[in-house]
């Protein structure tokens, strides 16, 4: 059996299952990108919910694992050469994930840079615009009365969602016929778009058909639809 005590987050967070891979997390577009990806992949995993309510995020174990206080962090007790292994930011932690099972990552290296650039477009991208427009949309921007702030995101994500329309014209994923990390990046936040920020109508979101038709693809995959519910919120 693995002693993970010597990691601080485990005094909060104590691992039932300490062989396997531990997610810290909680079910944002951040972060069920990395409870998706455990599902796809079949990867034995144990959740444990960061409550921004508490702000677990902000204790000092939650901060020992990620010291920039986001979700999702992991700790995996099997790492590299059998060390354990502890990552923060969901990009990374796909990149890891892809690499440790040898899944949803092509193997040809064109490929797998090609999948890494949509991966990084929705990080520094889509990932910042949208959340800034449901801001401005949804929360504290109905405060202002100037909508200068809320229309420079929009139109930013309106541009975003028409680099991926154009980029899935013809294809089934972000990658052609093959699903990919790229995907698990980015249709979280496209689906948080929509529903949680309610702002199909405000992105005119009927305008990028090919982004809804991928979308819907995606939410009917049974390993999403469970993901997206990961850590259960209690």
């Amino acid at each position: 059996m693995s002693d993970l005590s010597a990691f601080p987050i485990t005094q909060k967070w104590p691992a039932s299952y300490p062989e396997r891979l531990q997610l810290y997390s909680l079910p944002t577009p951040n972060g069920v990108k990395a409870s998706i990806m455990l599902e796809e992949t079949g990867l034995p995993y144990e959740a444990h919910l960061v409550s921004f309510e508490s702000k677990d995020q902000l204790s000092e174990e939650f901060l020992s694992l990620n010291p920039n206080n986001k979700i999702p962090a992991i700790l995996d007790p099997n790492g590299p050469d059998g060390k354990p292994l502890t990552l923060f930011e969901s990009g990374a932690i796909l990149l890891y994930l892809a690499d440790k099972t040898g899944q949803l990552i092509p193997e040809d290296t064109a490929a797998r840079y090609e999948t890494t650039q949509w991966l990084m477009f929705q990080m520094g991208g889509i990932g910042p615009m949208f959340g800034q427009l449901g801001f401005f949309h949804k929360f504290a921007g109905k405060d202002y009365e100037d909508k200068r702030p809320r229309d420079r995101y929009l139109a930013e994500t309106q541009r975003l969602l028409g680099v991926l329309d154009k980029r899935l014209e013809g294809r089934e994923w972000l990658m052609g016929g093959r699903y990919s990390i790229a995907d698990i990046a980015t249709f979280p936040w496209v689906r948080n778009l929509v529903g949680f920020y309610e702002a199909r109508e405000l992105v005119e979101f009927e305008r990028f058909s090919n982004v809804q038709r991928v979308l819907d693809a995606f939410v009917a995959r049974p390993a999403v639809a469970k993901g997206l519910n990961i850590p259960p919120r209690g």
